[in-house]
C-alpha cells in the first residue's frame, strides 16, 4: 500500500499532507492554470526538437497515427477525441521523439498522468474534436518540413487554445453551480 502511495505521489496524483495523510489531488483552476503554463512550454521546445531530431520513419507514424485519430473521431461523430496511452499518444510520441531525456521524463514520464487527467476534460468538448485534429495535423507538417519554430508555435497556440477551452468549460461550470458570474469576469471587472 504505502508503495502504490508512493508511486501515485511519484505521479503527482496524490499529495501528502502533514498530520493529515494522502490526499488525491484535485484538478482546481490554479492548477490547471499552472500546469497549462508548463504544459505550453515543454510541449512547445519538444515540438521544436522534435522538428530536429525525429526520423522520417517516425514522422511517418506520427501521421498514420492522425489517420486512426480521425476514424476514432469520426465513429464518435467528433464528440470525442481522447487518445490512448503511450504509443496511441500524439503528444507522447512527440515528448520521445525530441530525445531530450529530460523533456522525456517531465512529460512521458513524472507529468505524463496529471497531463492526461487535464487532456481527457478537453477530449469531450464536440467544438474541440475536429480543431485540434487539424491542428496535430498542422503540427506534423511542420515537424516534417524540419521547421521547428513553426512546429513549436503551433504546438503552443494548440496548448494555448486547449487551455482557454478549459478554462471557459471550467467558467460554466461554475456558473451553473453558483447562479453568479464567471470568476473571469469577477476578476476583470467586466
Amino acid at each position: 500500500m504505502r508503495e502504490a502511495l508512493r508511486q501515485l505521489e511519484g505521479m503527482r496524483l496524490v499529495r501528502r499532507i502533514p498530520h493529515a495523510g494522502a490526499r488525491v489531488v484535485i484538478l482546481d483552476r490554479e492548477m490547471m492554470a499552472d500546469l497549462y503554463a508548463v504544459r505550453e512550454a515543454l510541449e512547445g521546445m519538444a515540438c521544436r526538437t522534435a522538428a530536429l531530431r525525429m526520423t522520417d520513419a517516425e514522422i511517418a507514424h506520427l501521421q498514420s497515427l492522425l489517420d486512426k485519430h480521425a476514424e476514432q473521431i469520426e465513429a464518435a461523430e467528433g464528440q470525442i477525441y481522447f487518445q490512448n496511452e503511450g504509443d496511441f499518444d500524439f503528444h507522447y510520441q512527440i515528448a520521445l521523439g525530441s530525445r531530450n531525456q529530460m523533456l522525456i521524463d517531465l512529460l512521458a514520464g513524472e507529468l505524463y498522468q496529471l497531463l492526461r487527467m487535464c487532456r481527457y476534460r478537453t477530449s469531450r468538448l464536440a467544438k474541440r474534436t475536429r480543431p485540434a485534429l487539424q491542428q496535430h495535423r498542422q503540427i506534423v507538417e511542420a515537424i516534417a518540413d524540419r521547421d521547428s519554430e513553426l512546429a513549436e508555435m503551433l504546438m503552443r497556440r494548440h496548448i494555448s487554445g486547449a487551455w482557454r477551452s478549459i478554462s471557459d468549460m471550467m467558467d460554466k461550470e461554475y456558473d451553473s453551480n453558483t447562479l453568479s458570474y464567471p470568476r473571469s469576469k469577477i476578476a476583470s471587472g467586466s
